[in-house]
């Protein structure tokens, strides 16, 4: 059973969300503020937290931010129709994706299923091409991945990475000096049917250097084809 925060100052929109996500039969915690969401997040460690920008006493983008300081739970972050400055800073602070209001509850329910489905171990990337067997941990130059666990590893110190740049080091290690387009990033890491633009890709890719290169501006290990994607760079094998 499935444990989600729902984060958010309108009471009638929580109401209808907690009541939707009821017939799910998910336990459903809620909060009217950032702090009480914040202090809900601290003392429960939720399979998906819904979380609104705009919400009195902490804004959503700190209580993000905040969250991310000691936990990886996929938080999905309500933004204003239209307003991409908060879609891009939510990506920023460490959402794992954005949906803007007003918002059908269906397809609220549908994106919440995709990245717990995602965020939970599996034991399998995204994409692996020749590979019948994915092993429990692959290491790949200073690089150690864990798939079971979905952590990180770079030369042996733990990085603090969400379920969404998981995948996407994960697609691109198992998949070795391949190309992908933004645009198929978005597709394999995302879903075909996901609303999102490019941007959302060279977000998390930059997150995501910022955390396992030394030198985020000159990567060694996510590499950018210019014009065309990006790509894992092994020269030595996994």
């Amino acid at each position: 059973m499935a444990k989600i925060l729902v984060v958010d100052d309108e009471k009638m929109i929580v109401k209808g969300i907690r009541f939707s996500l009821l017939q799910e039969q998910w336990e459903v915690d809620c909060a009217y503020d950032g702090e009480e969401g914040l202090e809900l997040a601290r003392k429960t460690e939720y399979d998906l937290v819904l979380l609104d920008i705009m919400l009195p006493k902490m804004d959503g983008l700190t209580v993000c931010r905040e969250i991310r300081e000691f936990s990886n739970m996929p938080i999905i972050m309500l933004t204003a129709k239209g307003d991409d400055m908060d879609k891009i800073m939510g990506l920023e602070y460490g959402a794992d994706d954005y949906i803007t209001k007003p918002f059908n509850i269906l397809e609220v329910k549908a994106r919440m299923k995709a990245i717990m489905r995602r965020s939970r171990p599996s034991g399998s990337p995204p994409e692996k091409e020749d590979a019948p067997e994915v092993p429990n941990i692959i290491t790949a130059g200073d690089l150690r991945l864990d798939i079971e666990n979905e952590r990180i590893f770079v030369e042996g110190r733990e990085v603090n990475i969400t379920a969404r740049e998981f995948d996407v080091l994960h697609l691109l290690v198992t998949n070795p000096n391949k190309v992908y387009s933004r645009e198929k990033l978005l597709e394999l890491i995302w879903g075909a049917d996901y609303p999102g633009d490019a941007r959302t890709v060279d977000v998390h890719i930059r997150r995501l250097r910022e955390k396992i290169e030394k030198n985020p501006s000159q990567p060694k290990y996510v590499q950018t084809k210019w014009g065309v994607g990006y790509y894992y760079k092994d020269e030595t094998g996994i």
